[in-house]
């Protein structure tokens, strides 16, 4: 199936329009675009991964490095119907091909994407002059210029513009990147289709690392003589002793079924590690037991031979790989060692978290605002923790009404122990369309009734109520972070006995990637989060 390019750009151009002042709107509108260039490392000739700037690919469906759009548009005539892309990339010259896998030639690049017309770079200020001669007064969009976040513009373009024999036609990149993130927010059916591949692979990678964990628990993970001394261990070799491990299991998931880039950097996180929100290093190995009396005469490897012993742990991983430059979003966190079975207090919070998601997503539906979302988070957290008893209630031991649940809520101490934001919008970027989904003026806050405390949206990524074909992350978690726990250590509202039994849990988050339809939601992330089923995996009953 093509890429539908064209149908993107329209969805754009119809947001400029909506943006424009009403003396811009029936002019012509064009859109001058770069694409990303191959990046090397510093100062050597080495490439590095290449991955198509976003907006680029969104009105392109196009991969090839330095390339460019340019695409004419007009509202009321027939370029409001069949706009008029142009295509430029590189001509393969013999390095390209000698070197590396060279771009198409213009006859197959017209086959292969959306657009009408493809040439060569070199072409493209001709192409510039043609559009200003055939449009008079035409205003040219571009992203924002001398801008890190986005591939260069070459500002030989924008002065072929503004210095053309015409005079009339202007440059602006006022518009244009609020116009792609508010079409991109909206998810139409072939993107909605890559981002469940992207779930698809991503889901199985992570219920691939939890059966090579239940593998290792029955002692199905056999390494036959000479492995690993010899000779390299096999893949059906390998076990998990550290995150590097897990993380390189679930990337070669990924990579056997064709998805070329992870979403975002992986998380693994083991042990307390896991209250570390954006924790990246996974460098650690699992915790591991008492060195016992006799484990000296393994010569300093009783970590890999027959008296290893773990410690009872969660595994948190954070992880999603990328489809045709759409994204997954998805976390598991599991039990490793006690038998692949969480301890009790790793169980009840992990229970809560998965309630805290749960009753999040039976609210999900157009119109609801993410905020009443995050809140609802919030006050489950806080009555599940006055029943664990980690939060005092009125009928605690000199209590009352101060340790009431709105008290609580008011007081916004629950933000130590979970101090994200439920979910953001997913895309082509894993957190996608900033500046759509939390945008600099937002009309929309605080209209949805009882808001809590302020600290709870603090590092929200989205803030507008939800619309039919977004697709959201719902990622509720609850931490034991030494640093957040540190400024409400003295609260009345903690039993500070009571939590220091749960702290060596860490961290808890369950995530999936959902879409909004007209009633409700569907779940685009397949692998089971139920504390049955992911014991018995972890644990290899199953």
């Amino acid at each position: 199936m093509t890429y539908p390019a064209k149908q993107h750009v329209l969805k754009t151009f119809e947001n400029i329009v909506q943006l424009l002042p009403s003396t811009e709107k029936a002019k012509h509108q064009v859109i001058l675009l770069a694409g990303e260039i191959t990046p090397f490392r510093n100062d050597t000739d080495r490439e590095l991964p290449f991955r198509q700037e976003s907006n680029f690919y969104y009105l392109s469906g196009c991969s090839v490095p330095q390339s460019y759009l340019l695409i004419a548009y007009q509202a009321g005539t027939s370029l409001s119907q069949t706009p008029n892309v142009n295509l430029f990339i590189p001509k393969a010259e013999l390095p390209d091909i000698m070197w590396s896998v060279p771009p198409p030639s213009p006859e197959e690049a017209k086959k292969m994407y959306d657009v009408t017309e493809v040439n060569h770079p070199k072409d493209l200020h001709d192409a510039i002059q043609t559009v200003i001669k055939a449009f008079p007064g035409a205003l040219f969009h571009t992203l924002p210029r001398n801008s890190p976040l986005f591939p260069v513009l070459p500002e030989e373009y924008a002065s072929a513009i503004l210095s053309s024999d015409n005079g009339s036609s202007a440059v602006t990149d006022a518009y244009l990147l609020l116009a792609l993130q508010r079409a991109r927010l909206i998810k139409d059916e072939h993107e909605i289709a890559l981002i469940k591949r992207a779930n698809d692979i991503s889901s199985r990678a992570h219920e691939t690392v939890m059966r090579v964990l239940g593998r290792a628990v029955q002692g199905k993970i056999l390494q036959e003589r000479g492995a690993g001394v010899d000779r390299p261990l096999l893949p059906g070799e390998w076990l998990i002793e550290k995150e590097a491990e897990a993380e390189a299991i679930f990337v070669a998931s990924c990579r056997r079924e064709g998805a070329v880039h992870q979403a975002y950097l992986p998380i693994v996180a083991a042990s307390t590690r896991a209250s570390t929100l954006h924790y990246c290093c996974n460098d650690r190995e699992f915790a591991w037991g008492p060195v016992k009396p006799r484990d000296h005469h393994n010569h300093n490897d009783f970590a890999h031979g027959p008296a290893k012993e773990l410690n009872p742990q969660v595994l948190l991983i954070d992880a999603g790989c990328e489809w045709d430059c759409h994204s997954a979003d998805i976390t598991r966190t599991m039990p490793v060692g006690n038998g692949g079975k969480f301890t009790p207090e790793a169980k009840a919070i992990y229970e809560l978290v998965l309630e805290m998601q749960k009753v999040s997503m039976e609210i999900l539906r157009p119109g609801l605002h993410w905020d009443a979302v995050q809140l609802l988070c919030h006050r489950t957290l806080i009555q599940g923790f006055q029943r664990l008893g980690i939060f005092k209630s009125p009928s605690s031991p000199n209590s009352g009404s101060w340790n009431a649940e709105e008290a609580i809520l008011a007081s916004g101490v629950s933000a130590a122990f979970f101090p994200h934001g439920v979910g953001h919008s997913l895309g082509m970027d894993v957190h996608d369309v900033p500046s759509a989904s939390k945008p600099a003026v937002n009309e929309t806050i605080g209209k949805e009734g009882s808001r809590g405390n302020e600290a709870f949206y603090a590092f929200l990524r989205l803030r507008i109520p939800l619309e039919e074909n977004m697709v959201v992350t719902v990622e509720p978690g609850i931490y034991f972070s030494p640093h957040l726990l540190a400024p409400v250590r003295d609260s009345k509202h903690i039993d500070h006995e009571v939590l220091k039994r749960y702290e060596s849990v860490g961290g808890v988050r369950i995530e999936d990637d959902v879409l909004i339809t007209a009633n409700g939601y569907e779940n685009l992330t397949t692998v089971r989060s139920d504390v049955a089923w992911l014991e018995q995996v972890c644990s290899g009953e199953i």
